[in-house]
């Protein structure tokens, strides 16, 4: 018989994230993180180094023989949940996770440059980021935006790569493999986004010299698992910005009195507050299962992480936006930080995946047919 699964914190888990929660309060809180989003470069490279090595958060998921942490997605997931709330500018998501995850679908044993390179990712000592769009989500065809000329010369041009400037490495799908490409080498152009917090840029390549990583068979498969787990990790930091808004808007709503009362007294808001914080619960429950299959590498992981990202993609948007509206004028300000979770709740919502695509997937996995 299957042991039941088990969805709640361990003890390790808590810890982990009291640590990050810490380093984030201290280190990287809201009026930090706009003053840093309005210089163009929101990356704290300070803050980075110690949540990836003094942490060790870069490491949770490349095992212990090859200088990570040999953790799993649930921890993983937790580290994000904290990121959600306080809508870190830190290339977590790119390169602890994608990246990792597409090197670890790699030959990690046998090819020389495999190993070393998720050895000084889980270090912390390089970021290493997939020159992907940021909106490409799995199931989705992957993209043929770069061409080998011979000998690993590679040319080509993605946009939307999110996490570009902050990149030593790139790793790049071309028709003949995967390759890691040093940042220095590509031509970034920065795009304007919606979340200033994660920027994007496009990604030029003019006969930039690459180095291979993985035959074009098993590049694809790496890139297209990668994406399957990005998208369920990512449901962890829309549950996190969800939380933030939640109880940000809780406390403010009992603080603000109108009428010689709270605001929060008014039958109303107690609604909305109360529908939210179920939606919020149970956005908890779907992100909690993805990391969990994710984490035991469970047959229905892919049916799973699409039933966390297309609730919990939707239930960030609406917790970010009640923040907004209910925080009344405050809350419609560039000094207040709640913009700051409503850009990156919407970014997020087409991040691997837009909610619609999700739906389209559980409806294939369930064989229910289209309308």
């Amino acid at each position: 018989m299957t042991a039941p699964t088990d969805l709640l914190y361990s003890e390790t888990e808590e810890e982990l994230r009291s640590a990050v929660r810490s380093l984030l309060a201290d280190r990287s809180d809201s009026a930090g993180v706009l003053a840093r989003a309005e210089t163009g470069r929101p990356h704290d490279p300070a803050v980075w180094n110690t949540l990836a090595s003094g942490i060790g958060a870069a490491g949770l998921l490349v095992p212990e023989k090859l200088g990570g942490q040999g953790a799993s997605h649930r921890e993983a997931a937790v580290v994000l949940e904290e990121l959600g709330r306080a809508v870190a500018p830190v290339p977590y998501l790119t390169s602890a996770v994608l990246a990792t995850e597409i090197l670890l679908g790699c030959d990690t044993a046998d090819s020389a440059e495999v190993a070393p390179l998720l050895r000084e990712m889980a270090s912390g000592r390089r970021v290493c980021v997939p020159a992907v769009p940021l909106t490409l989500a799995p199931g989705a065809p992957l993209p043929a935006a770069f061409r080998d000329s011979g000998g690993g010369v590679l040319t080509g041009r993605v946009t939307a790569v999110a996490d570009a400037v902050a990149a030593d490495v790139l790793l790049v799908l071309a028709d003949t493999g995967l390759y890691a490409v040093p940042a220095a080498s590509a031509r970034l152009t920065a795009q304007v986004p919606l979340d200033l917090t994660r920027p994007l840029a496009a990604v030029t390549l003019d006969a930039a010299a690459g180095t291979l990583l993985a035959d074009p068979a098993t590049a694809r498969a790496a890139v297209a698992g990668a994406l399957l787990s990005g998208a369920g990790l990512l449901a962890s930091e829309q549950l996190g910005i969800a939380e933030w808004c939640l109880t940000q808007t809780v406390g403010y709503v009992r603080d603000r009195h109108q009428f010689n009362r709270p605001v929060g007294s008014f039958q109303a808001l107690k609604h909305r507050l109360a529908r939210l914080w179920l939606d919020v619960a149970s956005a908890r429950a779907a992100a909690r299962a993805a990391a969990d299959a994710l984490a035991g590498s469970a047959p229905d992981a892919p049916l799973t992480v699409a039933v966390a990202q297309a609730y919990c993609s939707g239930v960030a948007v609406r917790a970010a936006e009640e923040c907004v509206q209910l925080h009344g004028g405050i809350g419609m300000t560039w000094e207040h930080p709640a913009h700051l979770y409503l850009k990156r709740a919407k970014a997020d919502s087409l991040a691997l995946g837009t909610a619609g695509h999700h739906r389209g997937l559980v409806a294939d996995f369930a064989e229910l047919p289209a309308p």
